[in-house]
């Protein structure tokens, strides 16, 4: 199943897969600009234009949007995220028009109504009331503003309620003229799909996109790490523990990916079982590594009774500090397995395979294959892992992030410190590296 691309006269690149034994056509449009292309009183403005996106164009109005999909069986939806903002349909085969003359509507003709807006805006303080009321939501938010402070890298997707009050028409109208242009986008379709046929209806549909905007001149993201706790009277305390990550460019980024799948990624993992399995302190624990364009971020995410947070947070820091100088072949080996599943079993699917292929091309100029991302996996060595895990957990500045009873917690200085014990006597940055080469 081969990528095939072709880049319009106005910048936009329209990438197919075909899925053959496939009744369904999966398509979107993928934009390089996400929160982080936001001023600071734009603070949510990407997720309100996501939102206001399906609430009327100049020939349908938001019903009318609904109902054009729906009415054949299919369903549309958008996402916003740091770095990109998508907007996608999935209909039968025969509705591949359909679906790509309503995607071109709603990116071109939307109107923005102030009425609208006003009504909109209710339903997204609703929802940040919500993820406000969700202390597991709560945590996160606070531990990627303590890690990246006062960057817009790290703030939350949804806004403030004084941002989100202050949006007007015009001003989201500014923030698509400003970022949202055919060099910066990519139309992705996948399933029973025919390449010609997708770029001639995306030229017939996207002309008026223009090719080029000025765009937002992104600074270099700074991850500096830190300490937030808040108190609240819940049964558990929330937990992160982070540590600066790797951006989705650079020679350690699937390492580290591999090494946060073999740390918490499953249940066989090391934290999984010594925390849950071993010790019975938490119903779930996970590392995780979210990559962006030029940084990234590693962390391990439980929640425990306050009685238990001390322990917890004991094993937690000895299982990081073991990995940089004790991880076995066989670790290395079932997470590099899970991992090569994952990718496979994701492209298996339509939509997720339209995604992956948009957001490779937005963020590395190109489809990147299979067997490529498998070559990579397959390089991984135990002496890698090792050498990355004593420069991120050892040599990294730590952040927390605690909701929940948080009195038990240890405070900064004694983490920093059990990190740093925590590292072999002869396991220094130099020993890792040379063991590397």
């Amino acid at each position: 199943m081969t990528v095939q691309t072709t880049v319009l006269k106005n910048g936009i690149t329209v990438a197919t897969q075909r899925f053959d034994n496939v009744e369904s056509v999966s398509v979107g449009a993928w934009f390089k600009a996400g929160t982080r292309n936001e001023q600071d009183h734009e603070h949510g403005i990407a997720h309100m234009l996501e939102h206001m996106a399906f609430k009327g164009t100049a020939t349908r109005s938001a019903r009318d949007l609904a109902e054009a999909i729906e009415n054949v069986g299919g369903d549309i939806n958008a996402a916003t995220s740091v770095e990109t903002t998508s907007f996608f349909v999935r209909v039968l085969r025969q509705d591949t028009a359909l679906a790509i003359d309503v995607l071109a509507d709603i990116l071109q003709n939307s109107r923005f109504d102030a009425d609208e807006l006003e009504r909109e805006k209710h339903v997204v303080l609703q929802e940040l009331g919500a993820a406000t009321d969700t202390p597991d939501d709560v945590v996160f938010d606070r531990f990627t503003e303590t890690a990246f402070r006062h960057q817009p890298v790290g703030r939350s997707i949804l806004g403030t309620r004084d941002t989100i009050a202050s949006f007007t028409s015009d001003m989201i109208r500014a923030y698509v003229d400003r970022e949202y242009s055919g060099e910066r986008m990519v139309i992705a379709a996948t399933g029973a799909v025919d390449h010609d046929e997708i770029v001639r209806m995306a030229e017939q549909r996207f002309s008026t996109m223009k090719p080029s905007a000025e765009g937002r001149e992104l600074g270099l993201a700074h991850y500096v790490g830190g300490d937030y706790r808040e108190q609240r009277a819940l049964q558990d305390t929330q937990l992160v523990l982070g540590f600066e990550g790797r951006a989705y460019h650079v020679r350690d980024y699937y390492c580290s990916q591999v090494l946060a799948m073999l740390l918490g990624g499953a249940m066989s993992s090391r934290l999984f079982q010594e925390v849950r399995e071993k010790h019975g302190l938490c119903y779930s624990i996970y590392a995780f590594h979210w990559g962006f364009s030029d940084t990234g971020i590693f962390g391990v995410h439980a929640a425990t009774e306050p009685g238990d947070l001390p322990k917890l947070l004991e094993l937690i820091i000895g299982e990081l500090s073991r990995a940089a100088f004790d991880i076995e072949q066989s670790e290395l080996d079932r997470a590099r397995a899970q991992f090569r599943a994952s990718l496979l079993m994701s492209g298996e699917s339509a939509p997720s395979r339209a995604g992956q292929i948009a957001r490779q091309i937005l963020l590395f100029g190109r489809p990147i294959p299979n067997e490529e991302l498998l070559l990579r996996l397959d390089n991984l060595t135990v002496a890698r892992l090792r050498d990355l895990a004593g420069r991120i957990f050892v040599e990294s500045a730590p952040t927390v992030s605690a909701v929940g009873p948080v009195d038990t917690l240890m405070d900064m200085d004694d983490i920093r410190a059990r990190l740093a014990a925590g590292a072999p006597q002869q396991g220094t940055a130099q020993h890792r590296r040379a063991a590397v080469g």
